[in-house]
């Protein structure tokens, strides 16, 4: 089934730092930290493979573990502009952030 997000750019914004997510596959998404972030972070780009779940219409789960070994977890409501974002680092401290989320 093909979900509405591939081939779309959108802007997260989670307060503390703010990111381009370019779903470029069904299972490949490229995110770019544009905005704030840790030192260094800020233009810090990777390409890695996601799991994709629709929720229900415009609400899709979506996963990943990036190269430093952090996993991601999102709930992105694109009807109200809504993301969640769990966010797990390799030292074991968790993230859980809220924010929007708007298409480019």
């Amino acid at each position: 089934m093909k979900n509405s997000l591939t081939g779309k750019t959108f802007l997260a914004d989670l307060g503390a730092f703010k990111s381009e997510l370019f779903f470029e596959s069904e299972n490949s998404l490229v995110f770019k930290i544009v905005d704030g972030g840790g030192p260094g972070e800020q233009g810090h780009t990777e390409k890695v493979q996601i799991t994709i779940s629709q929720v229900r219409p415009q609400v899709y789960m979506v996963a990943w573990k990036e190269a430093t070994g952090a996993t991601v977890t999102h709930i992105e409501d694109h009807e109200n502009g809504i993301l969640y974002s769990n966010a797990t680092l390799p030292d074991g401290s968790f993230y859980p952030m809220k924010g929007t989320i708007r298409i480019l």
